[in-house]
C-alpha cells in the first residue's frame, strides 16, 4: 500500500510542476491545479510515511521519478532540452536511490 501511495505522490508531484510551468507562461487559472496537484501530494507522501516506509526511501524515489518523469514531460510537452549529459544525470540519482534503498533493507 506504501508504494501504491508513494506512486501517487509522484503522479501528483510531477503533474502539478507540468501546470506550473504551463501557468507561468500566462495561463494563470492553471495555478489551481498546481496548488491541489501538489496538496494532494503531500497528503500521499505522507499517506507513504504512515504506512512505515523510511523517509529516507520515500523522499528519494519521489525526488528521482518527479525529476525523470518531469523532464521526459517537459521534452514532450514543452520541447524543453533533454541531452545526453542530462540523462546521465538522471541516471546517476535514479541509481543513488537505488543504493539508498537496498540499504535500508533489513
Amino acid at each position: 500500500m506504501s508504494w501504491l501511495l508513494l506512486m501517487g505522490a509522484v503522479v501528483g508531484e510531477v503533474a502539478s510542476t507540468l501546470a506550473l510551468r504551463v501557468a507561468a507562461g500566462g495561463r494563470r487559472s492553471w495555478y489551481a491545479l498546481v496548488v491541489v496537484g501538489y496538496v494532494v501530494a503531500f497528503t500521499l507522501l505522507s499517506g507513504a510515511l504512515r504506512t512505515g516506509m523510511p523517509l529516507g526511501v520515500a523522499y528519494g524515489v519521489w525526488a528521482a521519478a518527479g525529476i525523470v518523469l518531469t523532464a521526459l514531460f517537459s521534452k514532450l510537452l514543452f520541447r524543453e532540452p533533454l541531452t545526453p549529459l542530462m540523462g546521465l544525470g538522471m541516471g546517476m540519482i535514479v541509481v543513488g536511490v537505488l543504493l539508498v534503498e537496498l540499504g535500508a533493507a533489513p
